[in-house]
């Protein structure tokens, strides 16, 4: 203990000695920015609303507390020649020397941004504090009262643009007594742009939109009158209404150049077609069915345009694996009475075809192996943009501390899985027109794996069929696993391994899970994230949350079956399909998580997590497949994975017996941009896993109200990330802070009496653990 509290001392001193040269390259007369706020007497306008105006900012701070690269940067010496210097220079940052333009800049933004919330008389003005050659900065904003709308008036020449108005009144954002807030009459405009654009207006824009705003005198109210421009064809063309258009004909042309002419004319085709109506031209030959045009089509003959309707078009063919790129081309009818526009949606081939080799290094509890897989793609198998996938796999691991033999031996592993994905709802006896209006993929796979260790040959083989829907940039996204069928087999198993461990009546959940197993499950899952697909560099735009929910049953048919043929059973008491038992269970597990942007470097994130699953009916045992584990890179991170719980079970070198019916997880990661592409984490987590039952071979790892809180597990640590953008490398080092393990003493609360080489547990993973 006397050690440590030594070693942060010095630290700190360290730390104290650098910040003394902070000011080591700021000039003379100069000063470092080294503080930014901004201070609000309203307490409806946030600083943090305005902090995006300020011109100017401090060196970053890591963890928002050490700047550490303007250290970094200082460390280096005068001579810029010297490769150490400039090694140092770029991996640090300049000290950011007081600009009193950029001040007023911010200063006349601040202001403008605060009077556009409706506050006109607001003012912002600043404050200085300096100490030897630092200066702090304060933005003291002064709101003033606001500015309320007393009564609203609309001026719309255009008699059928009035109607929409009238008929759309109850979704306008501007009402009599609201502030008189620039940002919600600019949505509004954008509100009208959007609700013409889905009617037919094609040419409306939102600067046919304005407003005028009249003071009321000596008071705080404005009356406000809309306007709504009339059309005009060309600078000097005559004032009309507004051309609603109506969609002529629709075409596709299935092989445009992206890189030519968006011009009809430098498009080439060879052949063409009709189908149901609509013209299909092509080149060589028609490589998707008309009817996958027709039923991914959105925009329709005979109809008003509609903006929504477009979109959708984009992201009903953007799912469709065999085109690379899609868009859209209307073009005006000449020589018509009514506006009319002619719509062709072109087409970009993808590859239809590919091959990938993958090779893979496994560390599992310190057993080292290495893996490869080849697959082989299809994008479109039978001319609907079916993507058909094989692979297969191998796979070796060097294992170690075996039970019962302190020889080193070895895992294989092989396997087979084919998949097919249609791009469409597949379910017998519905009709054409509900299948087109779901938005839904339908996926049939099937897999094999062989697994050989040196205390059995296991096979698993199993096959699927699910639904996915959720468009692109949808933020929910569903799955259903209609059926799931998994067999396990058991072809050969040591003798001595046998006898030892599953033999033995007491070690019933090492027995169930060496034995011959069928799962046929259901499932459903949901996710939900609010940002979509915002996502820019694997940073979150703004504040986000997900929530994730999955429910699956296994078992229900098979038993009722049984039940009702009076099905026999076998000598464990279990009915069996073809001489296999099945297994049945329900399983629920949830989980939230929440990203909070402190500023544009530093983030809080939050995870809480958690999941029962219950066997019944035809098993006392829930499969070990389907049950849970803690500890990992993805857990309580303090402890290696597979090796936390069940509750206060210690472990006893046997995986199987590390898991569990319940689990609780949370976690709290403050992350921070450390420079170039790393970034670092402060982490602490909790979390433990229960069973139901009270096992033999799991001692303390029954579930009980009045103990399951003191078994809860601690651990915080320190990660470091190398974000490159298409996936990020993790590592992170977790210590124990309160091992459920022991009731009482030093080795309950390790974070009073660390140990390293007890407590340290060390993670390598690709991508945020939430």
């Amino acid at each position: 203990m006397r050690k440590a509290v030594l070693h942060i001392l010095l630290c700190v001193v360290a730390l104290l000695a650098v910040s003394c040269s902070s000011t080591k390259y700021v000039p003379a007369g100069a000063y470092l920015l080294d503080d930014v706020r901004i201070q609000t007497d309203n307490k409806e306008v946030k600083p943090s609303a305005l902090s995006v105006y300020v011109r100017q900012k401090p060196n970053s701070k890591w963890f928002s507390l050490i700047k550490t690269q303007l250290y970094i940067y200082n460390w280096s010496g005068r001579d810029s020649t010297r490769w150490i210097n400039r090694t140092l220079r770029n991996l640090g940052d300049a000290p950011v020397i007081y600009s009193e333009n950029e001040t007023q800049r911010t200063i006349d933004e601040m202001t403008k941004a605060v009077q556009n919330m409706g506050y006109w008389g607001a003012t912002v003005y600043t404050s200085t504090k300096i100490k030897k050659k630092k200066l702090k900065l304060t933005y003291r904003v002064r709101t003033g009262k606001p500015y309320m709308v007393r009564d609203i008036h609309y001026d719309v020449a255009d008699k059928r643009i009035a109607e929409y108005f009238a008929q759309d009144s109850t979704s306008s954002l501007l009402s009599p007594g609201m502030y008189f807030d620039a940002n919600v009459l600019d949505e509004e405009r954008q509100r009208i742009t959007t609700l013409l654009q889905r009617n037919g207006f094609y040419k409306f824009n939102k600067e046919y939109i304005s407003y005028t705003a009249d003071t009321v005198r000596n008071s705080y109210q404005v009356d406000l009158t809309l306007h709504l421009a009339l059309y005009r064809a060309a600078k000097d063309a005559p004032l009309q209404e507004h051309p609603q258009y109506t969609i002529n004909k629709v075409g596709f042309i299935m092989d445009y150049d992206a890189m030519s002419s968006s011009a009809l004319e430098g498009i080439r085709v060879n052949d063409s077609i009709h189908y149901h109506g609509y013209p299909i031209y092509f080149q060589d030959n028609l490589y998707l069915r008309p009817r996958i045009l027709i039923d991914n089509l959105r925009i329709s003959p005979g109809q008003y345009y509609n903006e929504r309707g477009v979109q959708n078009t984009y992201s009903r063919f953007g799912r469709l694996s065999a085109l690379k790129y899609t868009n859209i081309r209307f073009f005006e009818v000449e020589n018509s009475d009514t506006p009319k526009l002619d719509a062709y949606v072109m087409f970009t081939k993808n590859k239809s075809k590919s091959i990938a080799l993958e090779l893979e290094g496994t560390n599992s509890a310190g057993d080292l192996g290495a893996g490869a897989s080849v697959s082989l793609q299809h994008r479109n198998l039978f001319k609907g943009s079916e993507a058909f996938m094989f692979k297969v796999r191998g796979a070796y691991e060097a294992v170690s501390g075996l039970q019962n033999t302190s020889q080193n031996q070895n895992y294989m592993e092989f396997g087979a899985e084919a998949t097919i994905n249609f791009p469409r709802f597949l379910f017998p006896f519905l009709s054409s027109n509900f299948r087109r209006r779901i938005s839904a993929s339908t996926e049939f796979g099937l897999q094999y794996n062989y697994q050989m260790r040196p205390e059995f040959t296991r096979i698993v083989a199993s096959t699927g069929w699910s639904y996915k829907w959720g468009m692109q940039r949808q933020r929910s996204q569903h799955r259903i696993d209609l059926l799931d069928i998994n067999y396990l087999y058991m072809p050969w198993i040591d003798p001595e391994f046998k006898r030892v461990y599953l033999d033995q009546e007491e070690n019933y959940i090492l027995k169930y899970n060496y034995e011959d197993r069928l799962i046929v499950r259901t499932g459903y899952s949901y996710t939900y994230n609010s940002s979509g697909n915002a996502l820019m560099n694997n940073t979150l735009l703004g504040n986000t949350y997900t929530i994730r929910f999955n429910f699956e049953s296994a078992g229900n048919v098979l038993y009722a079956l049984a039940k009702a043929v009076r099905m026999r059973k076998n000598s464990n008491g279990e009915y069996t399909l073809l001489d296999i038992p099945f297994a049945q269970y329900i399983k629920a597990d949830i989980d939230f998580a929440k990203n909070i942007v402190i500023d544009n470097r530093n983030s809080l994130a939050f995870h809480i997590g958690a999941g029962i699953a219950v066997p019944y009916g035809n098993a006392s045992v829930v499969p070990f497949e389907k049950r849970y584990f803690s500890g990992g890179a993805n857990s309580v991170r303090g402890w290696s994975v597979r090796d936390l719980g069940p509750g206060s079970f210690p472990g006893d070198n046997n995986f199987l017996n590390q898991s569990g019916d319940i689990k609780f997880d949370a976690s709290i990661e403050y992350r921070t941009r450390l420079f170039w592409k790393f970034r670092g984490a402060a982490f602490i987590d909790a979390g433990n896993i229960w069973t139901l039952k009270e096992y033999a071979e799991q001692p303390g790892g029954k579930f009980e109200f009045n103990k399951f809180y003191k078994q809860i597990a601690v651990s915080y640590g320190l990660g470091i990330r190398l974000d490159l953008d298409f996936f990020v490398l993790r590592f992170d080092g977790g210590m124990k802070a309160i091992n459920p393990v022991y009731e009482s003493g030093r080795l309950r609360y390790p974070i009073i009496h660390p140990k390293f080489s007890r407590d340290f547990a060390f993670h390598f993973a690709v991508g945020y653990p939430f």
